[in-house]
This record gives C-alpha cells, sequence and structure tokens, in this order.
C-alpha cells in the first residue's frame, strides 16, 4: 500500500474514532447532551430544507430518468449489466434498508394508527400506511440513487478511483477539501454501522428473550456482535460474486417465503386492499406531504422526532449504500439504475407494510381495546408472529433473516471502505478488508461496553444522532453536485 493513497484517511478516521470514545467514556452525559442539542439543531433549523430537498430529488431523478439523457450507459456502449436484475435488486436492498424492514415492519403502522399524524381524509389505517409508505419509499431511494447516479458515472465513464471526493469535489484539487469529504463518508458510514449492528443486537436480544421469557446476559450483544462481524468480513473476503452477493440472495428468498406465508394465512383481500388504497393516497398525497403543506403538516414535534429524522437517517447512509449501489450496477443505463432504485424497493415495502400492518391493525380491532402490544420496536413482529400458526418456525426464519441482513450491511460496508482506503479500486486488497472489519468490531465493541459501564450517557443513542449531524455536510452538497453532473452529462 502507498502512503499517499491511504494514510489521510485511515489516521483521521481511526484518531477520530478513538477521540470520540475517550470523550465519551470520560464525559458520557456532556456528550449525549452536546449531540442531542445539535441534532436538534439541525433537524428544527434544516429540517424542512431536507424536505424540499428528498422532493427535489425524487423529482430530479424521475426528469432525468425519463429524459433522453437516461439511455446514457454506465461503462461502454457495449457493456452489458454485470449482475442480473434480481441479483442487482437483492443486493442493493439488502445493503440499503434490509433490517429495517424486520425492525419496524408492524411497530411503525401501528403508531401512525394509534397516533395519526394529520387529519385522516380517508380511514385511519390507510392514513397509518400511507405515512409509513411515505417515510420509507420513494424519497429514501432518492437520495440514495442520487449519490449512485453520480457515482456510476464518475467510476465508469470518467474512469476515476473509487472515492466521493472524486464525485464531490466540485473541481477543486485541495486535499484537505477532498480527504475531509472522504474522512466524513468513512465516519458517517462506521458510525451508521454501529448503530444497525447496535439495533439489530437489540433486536435479536429482545427477539430471544420474548421468545424464551428470559433476559440474556449482559454480555450477549457483544457476542452476537462480534459473530456478525465475523461473518461479515468472511463474506467481504469472499468478494461480490461468492460472499455479498450469495448472502443477498439468501436475505431475499427467506424475506419472501417469510412475506408469503404471513400473506396468505391472513386476509389476503384485505391486504391486497390496504396495498393499492394506501399506495393510490401516498402518490396523490406524495408532493404535499413531502412539503409538509398545509393540512398535510403534522406539526414540528412530529416532523423532528419522525420524517426529519428519517430524512437525515437516509441522507447520512446515502454516500456508502450509493457508492455501493454504483459499483454493482455497471453496464446499465442511467434509466435502468434510476427507475430500478427508486421503484422496485418502494414498492416491494409497500407490499410488506401492508401485509404486516394490515394483519395488525386486524388484530387490534378484534381485541376490541389496544394496551400496547406493538409498542415495543424490538419484539413486536414477534409478538405479532404469535398470532399466526408454526410461530416459532417463523421466529427462528426471522432471526436468521436479521442476521443475514445485518451481515449484508456490514459485508457491502467493508467492502466500500476498502476501496477507499485501497486507493479507489474496484476490487480491494484483502488486508483492506481486514483492516476496517477490526476496526468496525473494535468501535462497536467499544461503544457497547461503554453504554453498559455508563449507561447514563445514552451511548447507542448518541451515534445514531451522529448520523443526523453528519447529514448536513451532505446536504449542502447534493445540490451542486447535480448542477455540476447534468452539467458534465450534457457535454458528452
Amino acid at each position: 500500500m502507498k502512503k499517499r493513497n491511504y494514510n489521510p484517511l485511515l489516521w483521521g478516521a481511526t484518531l477520530t474514532l478513538i477521540v470520540f470514545v475517550v470523550t465519551a467514556f470520560a464525559a458520557p452525559e456532556t456528550t449525549y447532551a452536546t449531540i442531542e442539542h445539535i441534532s436538534l439543531g439541525v433537524r428544527n433549523y434544516f429540517g424542512h430544507a431536507y424536505l424540499y430537498l428528498g422532493l427535489g430529488s425524487v423529482l430530479f431523478l424521475l426528469v432525468l430518468a425519463l429524459s433522453p439523457l437516461g439511455k446514457k450507459r454506465l461503462g461502454s456502449t457495449n457493456d452489458r449489466p454485470e449482475h442480473s436484475f434480481w441479483s442487482w435488486i437483492a443486493m442493493l436492498y439488502s445493503a440499503g434498508m434490509g433490517a429495517g424492514i424486520l425492525l419496524r415492519a408492524v411497530q411503525e403502522p401501528v403508531y401512525m394508527y394509534q397516533n395519526p399524524p394529520f387529519e385522516a381524509r380517508t380511514d385511519a389505517q390507510t392514513l397509518a400506511l400511507e405515512f409509513t409508505f411515505y417515510q420509507w419509499g420513494i424519497t429514501a431511494w432518492a437520495f440514495y440513487g442520487l449519490f449512485a447516479l453520480v457515482i456510476g458515472y464518475v467510476l465508469f465513464i470518467d474512469k476515476a478511483p473509487v472515492r466521493l471526493s472524486e464525485s464531490l469535489a466540485l473541481g477543486t484539487r485541495n486535499p484537505w477539501f477532498k480527504n475531509g469529504i472522504d474522512i466524513l463518508t468513512i465516519l458517517t458510514t462506521i458510525f451508521g454501522l454501529i448503530a444497525a449492528v447496535g439495533l439489530g443486537a437489540a433486536q435479536i436480544s429482545g427477539g430471544l428473550e420474548h421468545l424464551y421469557q428470559t433476559e440474556l446476559p449482559s454480555g450477549f450483544m457483544m457476542g452476537s456482535t462480534t459473530v456478525l462481524v465475523v461473518l461479515a468480513f468472511i463474506s467481504a473476503w469472499q468478494g461480490l460474486e461468492k460472499g455479498i452477493k450469495l448472502i443477498s440472495k439468501i436475505n431475499i428468498i427467506l424475506t419472501l417465503g417469510i412475506w408469503v406465508y404471513v400473506f396468505f394465512n391472513t386476509a389476503m383481500s384485505q391486504t391486497l386492499s390496504h396495498f393499492l388504497t394506501a399506495t393510490l393516497h401516498y402518490l396523490i398525497d406524495f408532493i404535499p406531504m413531502s412539503l409538509a403543506w398545509d393540512s398535510f403538516n403534522p406539526g414540528i414535534d412530529f416532523l423532528t422526532d419522525w420524517t426529519f429524522y428519517y430524512w437525515a437517517f437516509w441522507l447520512a447512509w446515502a454516500p456508502f449504500t450509493g457508492i455501493f449501489i454504483a459499483r454493482i450496477s455497471r453496464g446499465r443505463t442511467l434509466r435502468q439504475l434510476l427507475l430500478g432504485v427508486l421503484l422496485v424497493p418502494s414498492i416491494g415495502t409497500f407490499v410488506w407494510f401492508s401485509t404486516f400492518g394490515g394483519h395488525a391493525f386486524e388484530l387490534i380491532e378484534s381485541w376490541g381495546t389496544y394496551s400496547g402490544e406493538f409498542d415495543n420496536v424490538f419484539n413486536s413482529i414477534f409478538v405479532f408472529f404469535e398470532h399466526l400458526p408454526a410461530s416459532s418456525f417463523l421466529n427462528i426464519i426471522t432471526l436468521i433473516v436479521l442476521v443475514g441482513f445485518l451481515v449484508t450491511s456490514l459485508d457491502s460496508a467493508i467492502f466500500v471502505l476498502s476501496m477507499f482506503s485501497d486507493g479507489g479500486k474496484l476490487v480491494p486488497q484483502k488486508k483492506h478488508r481486514l483492516f476496517w472489519a477490526m476496526i468496525i468490531w473494535v468501535a462497536t465493541l467499544a461503544l457497547l461496553g461503554l453504554s453498559e459501564v455508563r449507561p447514563e450517557g445514552n451511548v447507542l443513542v448518541s451515534v445514531q444522532k451522529i448520523l443526523i449531524i453528519t447529514s448536513l455536510p451532505f446536504a449542502f452538497l447534493m445540490i451542486p453536485m447535480g448542477y455540476i453532473f447534468v452539467k458534465r452529462l450534457r457535454k458528452k
């Protein structure tokens, strides 16, 4: 490895992580209060700007995809897609959203049903699903798609290295600016992974504790984290074809299996009705919801806790996810890339929430009263399965899928970080994959251990809130990035 290729990124990211861990240990309450204050400030001052940015990203990508420019191919004219359509969808969905749909499958639609964001123009169940679609749908994938579009163009048409700074440097050769962008991307990716692994380990623990009605030992989350990182490292070590793609396919097959089983063991016609009705209202109300306009405004408190939080979270994940989507998209036209990223995962997510949320609504109605059975985000899906045949089998498969999705988020991130540190190579050396796997493992264990030793600091919550803060620079860069991209695209 040449020093100039990796030292600024490795040392900058590693030292920043060390400083954060040491600071959080020395003053957990102060650290948490500071992060909470700044993250709230970002949402309060820039939250509405995030809404406009999200809507603008959707409209920009749709116009570009449907325009003649959408025929441009990522690669040479004769290139064909490197991966089949379904393999491509499996990998991008596993990396970009996977485990979240298990975490929120029941809890979020039920919360929206019990706490409507605004006055329903239809029944409360449709509104609950419509707003859940809004927060998990096209806008989230538009953030991912915009970064994938620009990075894929730089990667396969300009033949530049896989470095976000090559796409966002806006013509500057200033090494401090370029390295700063790359270090920020690395840190955002690592903190995002720590948050994802922490939430995933908590859901695994919550599921097992609910199933066996016993409290797991305090070291269980650290042990499960170690297993997840080891599995992810093995997958990243094997590479895209033998590791990441294979696990992603297994994830999607098992997830589809869970959905099919639930669908055929619930009111199928009701599920289809929920899906069609909520999707129609989502499309009709998309623009006013995206602007929180007039009667579609849930209020600043609701927006801050939900939509602003989600938009910042998706935006923080967008650079890493965009790089990964770009990496697996060689040979596709811009139209195929953009419409595939925007529509296919969104429709799949809508069907998923319609199935789980719709049946949860029916259960609540049959009970006649609701006592918070689905309020716990970590075990709500396991409570849901208790009301279906073969619940034990479903629980086991769900835990396997949860592990699989977490592994594919980790292995794709390890692969992307390795490309960064190995001079932007499409196939990074394996020693880089080992390095980043070790960094992620040590950082996650350190923060998990800190959250147990110093629980007063809410360390894992702090890590999630950091993503809101780190999303802000990327938000500022997106508009000039899109503008310069279109100028370059029209010249070629």
